[in-house]
């Protein structure tokens, strides 16, 4: 007879950011699972989707710092990819099958030309092997079954290319780039360029807007703390925007902007702007700034306010009234 199963701890409300810095093979999603069980967090989400391949910064949001996920979704990555030259695959990378091997005619001096042609604005057909989605399908599904869908280009941005190592045929390169950027695609687009074709052979995500891989922390790192210490890894909520203007309320008017009044006041107009309460500071939420007028847009609910502070909430919902409050 079985001994009886350990009894499941309770999951809870949880607050923060982790960065995790995700192993090859997992997905997105196993990585937010075990995270989110080790944590044991009622509430969890992940901000951009890393191929299993890929390893990496994969910040997971937790609680309230599901609502302003978004900004990360939106904002620059940074990865280290490495190509190589000479060899293509179905897939763009090591997964596909190889379709064609050419004799590499390159030196460093054509590489940097080449990878200045790709610096700035270009146009990128999505994959076939993509999550990307078609009629409700993703573009990978058709991709299995060898079918070919007509795709159109998208414009991305790519703010820096650089050369970090070249070593035939392997070539490791520095990429600083717009969210929806296809890193096989520009691996595959610099090979055809040059002539010989190139695949993706390894792809290392090193920062999501102004988070790093500084601090991550690995899966297996995680399993071996306490959850006190796995707990303490948290970054606050606000950090997923730590690079818009920062915005301060007085007690009274920290109240009603919870309730979602618009306030009145003198910053610049702003698309976006974190707002916060008075000392001891809380982060309120995110709004925008129109004709001097603070327009909220995400809100945290005054129990997680009082989370960051760890005591018990002390703004109250004053009731929304008309118009605007001076």
């Amino acid at each position: 007879m079985r001994g009886a199963r350990a009894p499941r701890l309770p999951r809870r409300p949880l607050h923060g950011v982790l960065l995790l810095d995700k192993p090859i093979g997992w997905t997105s999603n196993d990585a937010l699972q075990k995270a989110k069980g080790l944590l044991r967090a009622e509430k969890g989400g992940h901000t951009g989707t890393l191929d299993p391949l890929a390893t990496g910064l994969l910040p997971l949001c937790f609680g309230a710092a599901t609502k302003f996920s978004q900004a990360s979704l939106d904002a620059d990555k940074r990865y280290t990819a490495t190509l190589h030259l000479g060899r293509t695959t179905t897939t763009g990378d090591l997964e596909g099958e190889v379709v064609e091997e050419r004799p590499l005619d390159c030196d460093r001096a054509a590489i940097a030309a080449v990878l200045a042609r790709f610096t700035g604005e270009i146009d990128q057909l999505p994959p076939m092997h993509s999550a990307l989605k078609h009629q409700g399908r993703a573009l990978y599904e058709y991709a299995r079954q060898g079918v070919e869908v007509e795709r159109e280009p998208r414009r991305v941005t790519i703010h820096a290319l650089e050369l970090l190592e070249w070593n035939a045929p392997t070539l490791v390169l520095d990429v600083l780039c717009s969210k929806g950027t296809y890193v096989r695609t520009l691996a595959e687009d610099i090979g055809r360029v040059l002539g010989c074709g190139a695949h993706l052979s390894a792809l290392r995500r090193t920062a999501s807007g102004a988070l790093t891989l500084a601090g991550a922390v690995t899966i297996t790192e995680l399993e071996a703390m306490t959850p006190e210490a796995r707990e303490a890894l948290l970054h606050p909520v606000d950090c997923l925007v730590a690079d818009w203007p920062a915005l301060h309320l007085a007690e009274a008017d920290a109240g009603r902007f919870l309730s979602g009044q618009r306030r009145r006041t003198e910053h610049a107009d702003a698309p976006a702007v974190r707002v916060y309460g008075p000392d001891p500071r809380a982060f309120l939420g995110s709004a925008h700034v129109t004709c001097g007028e603070l327009i909220a847009d995400r809100l945290l609910s005054p129990p997680e306010v009082a989370s960051q502070l760890g005591i018990p909430a002390t703004f109250s919902a004053t009731p929304a009234d008309a118009g605007i409050e001076a």
